[in-house]
C-alpha cells in the first residue's frame, strides 16, 4: 500500500511540475500593437500572441504579470516571473542575476515623429527649445544630451500610444515612437492626417531573456523561440496586426 501511495504521490508531483505556468512579465507602458491591456489583464497583441504560442509549444500554461516598468527587473531577480520579452541587453547594463538570452527576435527603431505638416526630415540637434513626447521611464540616448542641456525637454506619458495621441492633438510638435506603434496608430487616420517619421534616432536588436532556474525549462524555451523565428511564425504574427512587415520592425510597404 505504501508503495502504491508513494507512486501516486510521485506522479502527482510530476504532473504539477509539468503544468507549472510560464510566467511572463508585461510592462504597463506597452500599448498596441504590442499588447492590449484591459482591466489589468492582457488580451491581444503581437507580443501576447508570441508569448502565448511560446508557452503552448513548450507545453505549459502561460501566465501574464502586468506591472510598472520600474518593477520589472526586480521581479525577475526575485523569481516572481520567468521570462521577459522585447528587451535589449543595452537596456540593462547593470543586470544582476543568472539569465540566458534568446537570439535577436526583432529590431526596434526609435524615431522622431511629427505632424503631417512637418518637414520630411529634421535634425534633432537643430530644433529650437521645446517639449518632445516621450514615455515615462524610457531612455533615449540620442536625445539625452539635448535633454541635459535643456535644448529639449521631456513630456512624459504613461505609454507609447498616449504619446502619439498627445502629438496628434497638438500638445507638442514632436515625439519619439517605435515603428510598430506608429503604424498601428496611423491605421485609424486618413492618409493626409497620419503622423510622419522625421528621423531615425536609434536601432537595436531585441529579444527575450529567461531566468536560469532548474524549475524553468530554459533550453526548451530558447529552442522554441529559435524555431518560431526561423519558421517565420513571428513575422506572420506581426503581419496580422500591422500588415506586410518583417520582425526587424521596418515596414515593407509597396514591396
Amino acid at each position: 500500500m505504501r508503495c502504491a501511495l508513494g507512486a501516486l504521490l510521485w506522479i502527482s508531483l510530476n504532473v504539477d511540475a509539468a503544468e507549472s505556468p510560464l510566467r511572463f512579465v508585461v510592462p504597463d507602458s506597452w500599448a498596441m500593437p504590442m499588447v492590449q491591456l484591459d482591466h489589468g489583464g492582457v488580451t491581444q497583441g503581437i507580443l501576447y500572441d508570441v508569448m502565448l504560442s511560446l508557452a503552448t509549444q513548450v507545453g505549459v500554461p502561460a501566465e501574464f504579470h502586468v506591472m510598472p516598468r520600474a518593477r520589472v527587473q526586480n521581479a525577475m531577480e526575485h523569481g516572481e516571473v520567468d521570462v521577459r520579452c522585447y528587451a535589449a541587453q543595452s537596456w540593462l547594463p547593470n543586470q544582476s542575476g543568472d539569465y540566458i538570452w534568446s537570439i535577436p527576435l526583432w529590431r526596434q527603431h526609435d524615431m522622431l515623429i511629427g505632424l503631417p505638416e512637418s518637414p520630411d526630415s529634421i535634425t534633432p540637434a537643430n530644433l529650437p527649445r521645446q517639449p518632445v513626447g516621450t514615455v515615462l521611464g524610457y531612455s533615449y540616448p540620442t536625445l539625452q544630451p539635448l535633454f541635459d542641456n535643456a535644448r529639449l525637454h521631456r513630456e512624459d506619458a504613461r505609454n507609447q500610444e498616449q504619446v502619439l495621441e498627445k502629438l496628434h492633438a497638438g500638445r507638442y510638435r514632436y515625439a519619439v515612437s517605435n515603428q510598430w506603434t506608429l503604424d498601428w496608430f496611423n491605421q485609424r487616420l486618413l492618409p493626409d492626417r497620419q503622423l510622419k517619421t522625421l528621423a531615425v534616432l536609434q536601432e537595436q536588436n531585441v529579444g527575450c531573456y529567461v531566468r536560469n532556474d532548474p524549475k524553468v525549462p530554459v533550453q526548451r524555451i530558447l529552442r522554441t523561440l529559435l524555431r518560431m523565428k526561423m519558421s517565420g511564425e513571428i513575422d506572420d504574427i506581426i503581419r496580422l496586426y500591422i500588415g506586410n512587415e518583417s520582425s526587424d520592425g521596418v515596414a515593407n510597404r509597396g514591396k
